[in-house]
């Protein structure tokens, strides 16, 4: 509630103080969250605790499904720099016995 003094009292001297309500500009349903020294009671402390742990728990499985699914993406990643090596590792090999054997024949 909020208090003014701009009007003075009938006496002249002492301000009259009126008590008005304030107006809230939240939506229909929603609700201000209460402040950690207006939770009384061991109930509702609890409450909130698992609530906070839960919603902890939540995201903590979001974060490691997301961070197992990076490493999937990581390891295919890997997989397929290792089948494009070994396949370029095959073709040199190739190459360089095709030149051993042409060297060898030009040496005879």
């Amino acid at each position: 509630m909020a208090v003014t003094g701009d009007e003075t009292a009938a006496t002249g001297d002492m301000p009259a103080y009126q008590i008005r309500t304030p107006t809230t500009t939240l939506p229909q349903g929603v609700v201000m969250a209460a402040s950690p020294g207006t939770l009384h009671s061991p109930q509702q402390m609890a409450e909130e605790a698992t609530r906070k742990r839960e919603l902890r728990l939540l995201k903590n499985r979001e974060a490691a499904r997301e961070c197992r699914r990076k490493k999937k993406e990581y390891v295919k990643c890997l997989e397929n720099r290792v089948a494009v090596l070994e396949n370029q590792n095959k073709t040199l090999i190739e190459e360089l016995k095709a030149l051993k054997d042409l060297y060898c024949h030009k040496a005879e």
